[in-house]
């Protein structure tokens, strides 16, 4: 059985919680192990589950439809928690499975994506009512650090929010960089020739690799090492 592989992460770390990008691959060479398959093609996604607009979910269900393979997900909430958008997928023409429940018919995968809709929808109600509680107590929220709030407050989450999806993008990279170089790539332009032609995406989703965007990229790699070391 042939299996194109969809992963899915966001723009937060989420190594810690187990959904993170190598949990999501263990996850599908197990299943694909146990089938005697073989994965033809892998996408990975940096993008929030609350976005439709997934242009590598569009490659992959392009490709398995292709190529008359299976769309393989870790878990059925990398795709997403809405039923909506769940059903636009299984109405897509290709055959989709998820490692966690192999076995689901269309009509359970429908009614997991049903509760897992519910279930975010109470969470984000959970949230509110608790930061509405804390808000009457007095409680200040917000960063204590960011002087000023209102627009500073706003643009030091926004100068976050892109620190961690660039981060998040580098981690993605980073194995690439490593096959590149273990072929003899050592320079700046020839890693990016490289990361170029293996069709990996660019940090604004470019198929064209320049030698400054590899060097802003392993600088986001080295910074975690750099942390420890201090």
């Amino acid at each position: 059985m042939r299996f194109v592989s969809y992963c899915r992460v966001s723009t937060q770390r989420q190594g810690q919680s187990g959904l993170g990008l190598d949990a999501q691959r263990r996850a599908v060479a197990d299943y694909v192990r146990t089938t005697a398959g073989e994965v033809v093609e892998e996408f990975v996604e940096v993008e929030s589950g609350r976005n439709d607009a997934r242009p590598e979910l569009k490659r992959a269900l392009a490709h398995a439809r292709a190529t008359g393979a299976v769309l393989l997900v870790a878990k059925l909430d990398r795709l997403a928690r809405s039923v909506r958008f769940i059903a636009a997928v299984l109405d897509s023409g290709v055959e989709i499975r998820a490692c966690d429940i192999p076995s689901a018919s269309r009509m359970v995968l429908h009614i997991l994506a049903a509760v897992g809709e519910e279930e975010a929808r109470a969470i984000s109600a959970r949230t509110k009512a608790a930061l509405q509680a804390a808000k009457a107590r007095g409680v200040r929220l917000g960063n204590p650090h960011l002087v000023g709030g209102g627009d500073a407050a706003m643009s030091a989450k926004g100068v976050a929010a892109r620190r961690e999806k660039a981060r998040a993008h580098a981690e993605l990279v980073e194995p690439f960089i490593r096959d590149a170089r273990k072929a003899g790539a050592t320079s700046l332009r020839q890693l990016a020739a490289a990361l170029t032609a293996r069709g990996v995406r660019t940090p604004r989703g470019g198929s064209v690799w320049q030698a400054t965007q590899v060097r802003n990229l392993l600088a986001i790699i080295d910074e975690p090492a750099q942390g420890k070391a201090a």
